[in-house]
């Protein structure tokens, strides 16, 4: 690790550096907390074996380790462990501030890195979908990335994001929250390889349609990440 991680938001430059890390055992994880000098991140570790590849995966405004399609984000944790990728899930500071929660994955990268992983995908739900695109444009090591129910803020810089960074988006056209227009919005900015899937009857957590987002979500991964 480096130490110390840097963004930019238009004219807005923020850094954060890493002061300690402590692991503790969890429920099939191990519990990471990241004392950083803008404060402490906290993180679910599920460890595969001699890997040099993992997943990040954020959520929405609701904070805490909150997971869309029907426990996705557990689930898919731990199937890819047999797939010899590890997967951190990030707790964000200020779950409504995007470029704090951007520094979030940012830390969280960097904790990754310490750990030997070279090859990376990153995840986000809703505003989760922004953080994960924002994060991508920071940080060269992401080599895919996937958002669910995206919001539209935000998330222009995927139209820059490195050449051949994979990009997979998914919606719900019976979304109150954020519309299908959002994903479509951000398709059409992305460049190849991408892909678009709206679920007929699905709603922003995408519940309606988990099954198939879990099977879609974790084909994209062991696909790309390489």
């Amino acid at each position: 690790m480096d130490g110390r991680k840097r963004t930019e938001f238009g004219d807005e430059a923020m850094e954060a550096s890493i002061l300690g890390i402590n692991k503790e055992p969890g429920d099939g994880f191990e519990l990471v907390t990241i004392e950083t000098s803008r404060g402490r991140v906290e993180c679910r570790y599920y460890t595969a074996e001699d890997t040099n590849k993992a997943v990040i995966m954020v959520g929405g405004i609701g904070g805490g380790f909150d997971t869309p399609a029907d426990s996705l984000y557990p689930r898919l944790c731990m199937d890819l462990l047999e797939s010899g990728i590890s997967s951190l899930r990030v707790s964000f500071r200020y779950p409504t501030d995007l470029a704090e929660a951007t520094m979030d994955v940012l830390v969280g990268i960097d904790f990754l890195k310490g750990e030997g992983i070279t090859e990376l995908g990153l995840i986000g739900h809703s505003f989760g979908g922004a953080v994960v695109v924002q994060a991508a444009h920071n940080e060269n090591m992401v080599n895919t990335i996937v958002t669910l129910s995206t919001q539209s803020f935000g998330i222009s810089p995927i139209s820059n994001l490195a050449e051949g960074v994979s990009v997979l988006l998914i919606h719900g056209d019976e979304d109150k929250t954020l519309p299908s227009g959002s994903s479509v919005y951000a398709y059409s900015l992305a460049h190849e390889p991408k892909k678009l899937i709206i679920y007929e009857g699905a709603g922003h957590s995408l519940t309606e349609a988990s099954d198939e987002v879990y099977k879609e979500v974790k084909s994209w991964i062991k696909d790309f990440l390489k």
